[in-house]
């Protein structure tokens, strides 16, 4: 089927099936974008600006606001390997979290991780990375961060099947260097993740960020549930969403209840 109309006092024609055509490529194309968001080594640089908020910290009734700035740049270092570059940035604004010293605005605390992965899936369609995690002290006061540099090996291993991706992205820091009088560092971060992309670049996900803290012998496990959309700004495609939180678990002064979360996300496509 043909179309003709005119535009501007000339006659235009357009074929309806290359037109259907070109939306359905647009739209499979935004789904396997979108897939792409769902794997934490997948070949796509993306810069992520997470924002959490979080309440009853401290003597109870503290209150945080963290902006994590997640930039993540893939390296093809040889033919059949990539270095993913994986990076955390936390701007934080806090009130009544630290007993005694009122409001904190300013950096966290760095966490630097690369993963060497294969840029192809095995076999039996299993996605996997490995490397070292660093911690590294750039917090512009010493409430906000630890005072310490540490390192660790990290991991990532998942599995992406038709619409579903399932995997665990986990890492463990220890300090090696760092102001003596702060607590030492012995920690093990896992994240298990699920999610579930649609045709129309809708994903829904839900994770858990779960802490280990070895010195003090306490858990931190906050279950987040989200949706996003992969849309775009002109030409510019993005990523928005956004979801909540629920402590599980949490050290004496850790957050408490329910928090939420927004998303937004950039991507740079190669």
């Amino acid at each position: 089927m043909v179309i003709r109309y005119l535009v501007g006092g000339g006659l235009v024609g357009g074929s309806l099936a290359g037109m259907m055509s070109m939306s359905a490529s647009a739209q499979s194309n935004n789904e396997a974008l979108a897939k792409q968001l769902s794997n934490p080594v997948a070949n796509l640089i993306s810069v992520p600006f997470q924002f959490n908020y979080d309440e009853d910290l401290g003597s109870g009734n503290g209150e945080r606001f963290l902006l994590n700035i997640q930039p993540v740049i893939p390296f093809g270092i040889s033919d059949n390997w990539n270095l993913i570059s994986r990076t955390i940035l936390p701007v934080v604004s806090q009130d009544d979290v630290v007993p005694g010293e009122g409001s904190q605005f300013g950096l966290g605390d760095t966490v630097q991780s690369f993963f060497f992965s294969p840029k192809a899936p095995t076999a039996s369609g299993v996605i996997w990375g490995v490397g070292p995690v660093f911690l590294l002290p750039t917090a512009t006061e010493t409430t906000l961060g630890a005072e310490k540099w540490g390192g660790g090996p990290t991991g990532v291993v998942l599995r992406q099947s038709g619409p579903w991706t399932t995997g665990l992205l986990a890492n463990h820091l220890w300090d090696f260097a760092g102001e003596s009088h702060r607590n030492d560092i012995d920690s093990t971060f896992l994240q298990p993740f699920a999610s579930y992309t649609t045709p129309e670049a809708w994903t829904y996900g839900v994770n858990s960020e779960s802490t280990y803290d070895w010195e003090a012998n306490q858990w931190s496990v906050p279950v987040n549930a989200f949706v996003t959309k992969l849309t775009s700004l002109g030409a510019q495609p993005i990523s928005v969403g956004g979801g909540v939180r629920y402590w599980v678990e949490q050290p004496d002064s850790g957050p408490d209840g329910w928090g939420a979360r927004l998303i937004l996300t950039l991507l740079y496509p190669q």
